[in-house]
């Protein structure tokens, strides 16, 4: 794939999981990250995917600001933190052939459990927070996919939709610049580019594609339903995650 085309699509995922997002609420990390591990390698490819849920969860979480529940993100975040530090290590300790599978495999694995997750019993306390801030901060951190760990915790918790939609948002802010700061602190990704995308060209054509993912997602809310725009991004974020366990396999194999 030329340079031009290889930016074209990391723009079109970045698009598509931004305006997924603002419809339902996921949608970012779900899409965008199995396809930048499979066009930039997993460990850039992830960290792009940090960034751009940062810009996303900020704009999206002005509109939906009167329902957040700041009280279960205080105690959700702390964990987050704590969890993103063992997965940066790993980031930049993991060949990229296995990195790349590993996350792929998160990607597939944690969909399979989420959609297919039968009722389970209450568990709402506060170490149940803990648990979810930890695995979320882990997950993100590693392969860009948090989603899943808080959909798991607010079928649990029986977390309101509306309240849980609107709260991922500044989770979802907050966990990617942790995740972005401790990988850029503790040296687990170069920023050399990759295949000729500079990672100081695309942070700005990620931001401007975000502002228009979310224009476009403000207006396809009103014609898409939540529940259409969730399948869609499981759809595609499973096609994805496939994709990037056979690129580490064929990285692997080569």
């Amino acid at each position: 794939m030329t340079i031009l085309g290889m930016g074209a699509a990391v723009v079109a995922a970045v698009l598509l999981g931004t305006v997924l997002q603002r419809v339902s609420g996921t949608g970012v990390g779900l899409v965008v990250s199995p396809v930048l591990s499979i066009l930039l390698g997993p460990a850039l490819g992830v960290l792009i995917t940090n960034m751009t849920t940062v810009v996303s969860g900020a704009l999206i979480m002005a509109a939906v600001w009167s329902r957040i529940s700041w009280r279960r993100f205080a105690v959700i975040m702390p964990a987050a933190a704590v969890g993103a530090v063992p997965a940066a290590w790993m980031v930049g300790a993991v060949d990229a052939g296995w990195l790349s599978i590993l996350v792929g495999a998160i990607v597939v694995c944690a969909l399979l459990v989420a959609v297919t997750l039968p009722r389970l019993p209450e568990w709402s306390s506060t170490s149940s927070r803990l648990t979810a801030g930890l695995l979320g901060g882990f997950f993100n951190t590693a392969s860009g996919v948090a989603a899943p760990v808080m959909v798991i915790h607010a079928k649990l918790s029986r977390w309101d939709q509306t309240s849980f939609a609107a709260t991922l948002q500044p989770i979802f802010l907050s966990m990617g610049l942790i995740s972005v700061l401790v990988k850029l602190m503790m040296g687990s990704v170069p920023l050399d580019g990759a295949a000729g995308l500079a990672p100081a060209l695309l942070v700005p054509a990620v931001v401007v594609t975000v502002l228009a993912g979310v224009l476009i997602g403000g207006r396809a809310a009103r014609a898409v339903t939540p529940t259409t725009a969730r399948r869609v991004a499981v759809t595609l974020a499973g096609l994805g995650g496939v994709g990037a366990i056979l690129r580490g396999v064929l990285d692997l194999a080569g």
